[in-house]
């Protein structure tokens, strides 16, 4: 399906960057934190979510409640806005090997692509049988066949060539989310409410291999993976950032920071530093596997809760669901 949607560019001066004064705590020497409004005028609650790089420094995120995918300019502040269509709920947007935006699109049920260069979305709907399949996130295997989660109990494949579709039920039901290929080609997903992870091992035929992180009823909900091929996973329940080393079948844990942290998501940067998101302390966590240590950078404003991490080198981006506006944090200054 095709249709071309109309698109809305809001001025620099109305989408400046927002300044972090009266941020709890000031950034550390090296570090700078910059919150951009994702609202444009008269767009209403956005509810910022996922994001990533469009590759021309200009950043992709979705905007789950006014159903749109946005591509905001960090230079300027400046938002050009994409509908989606009637009833989209955007989720997950990673760039795919064509440059575009392909974009997990719950609220259609679809698997949606946004042309870099013109805005064209394009739908490739899941099938009937698998109708509210509540479509989280994606990514690429090294054929460049697009892999994708859904958190009512399904995980599928679209091939961009062909544009054949295929859709199984996950093992143990509910609860696939977070979804990663590693530098190895190996493609993985975790499961918040079967708290599993669980690998691809057969690309062809779909087949998945269950695994059982060692912390029961941990609440899996992102993962990623890191250069050499570990997968490390931000553990909603148990409050742990974790990592599983599928070379020797190890797994190590660490508890956030705080009495009850809430793990929502991970992202592992080029330097191989791990960057988390916790609910309870409202705040982005980098974590240093060398030497073991958190570093918290809290939002300036309640109930920021950033779903979703990405980045390139020196930047680490989220989406402040919460306070409709992205975080970027530079590091390395």
């Amino acid at each position: 399906m095709h249709r071309r949607d109309l698109i809305a560019l809001a001025g620099a001066a109305l989408a400046a960057p927002a300044l972090p004064a009266g941020a709890a705590t000031p950034p550390p020497p090296g570090y700078r934190v910059t919150w951009f409004d994702a609202a444009t005028p008269g767009s209403g609650r956005v509810g910022s979510r996922d994001v990533t790089a469009a590759g021309d420094g200009t950043m992709w995120f979705c905007g789950q409640r006014n159903g749109t995918l946005n591509r905001l300019d960090p230079r300027d502040g400046s938002i050009r806005v994409v509908a989606l269509g009637p009833g989209a709920a955007p989720h997950g947007v990673i760039r795919g090997p064509d440059g575009a935006a392909w974009v997990t699109e719950g609220g259609q049920n679809a698997i949606a692509r946004v042309d870099a260069k013109d805005h064209r979305v394009q739908l490739w709907p899941l099938p009937e049988r698998f109708a509210n399949a509540n479509l989280n996130t994606g990514v690429f295997d090294p054929r460049g066949v697009y892999w994708f989660t859904g958190q009512n109990g399904i995980y599928g494949r679209l091939d961009p060539r062909s544009e054949r579709m295929e859709v199984w039920e996950a093992p143990r039901g509910r609860g696939a989310y977070g979804i990663t290929r590693t530098p190895q080609g190996t493609l993985w997903y975790v499961s918040l409410a079967g708290n599993h992870l669980a690998q691809i091992e057969d690309p062809e035929t779909g087949r998945v291999r269950v695994l059982d992180p060692p912390t029961p009823n941990q609440g899996a909900r992102r993962v990623w993976s890191d250069s050499a091929g570990r997968l490390w996973i931000s553990e909603w329940n148990s409050g742990n950032v974790s990592v599983h080393d599928p070379r020797d079948a190890s797994w190590r844990a660490w508890k956030l920071p705080g009495q009850r942290p809430r793990a929502y998501s991970v992202w592992v940067d080029p330097s191989d530093k791990v960057w988390l998101t916790d609910f309870a302390a409202n705040a982005v966590v980098r974590f240093d596997p060398r030497d073991e240590s958190f570093l918290a950078f809290p939002s300036d404003r309640p109930g920021a809760n950033v779903r979703q991490m990405d980045g390139l080198a020196g930047e680490a981006w989220g989406g402040e669901s919460g306070t409709d506006r992205i975080v970027r944090i530079q590091y390395g200054l």
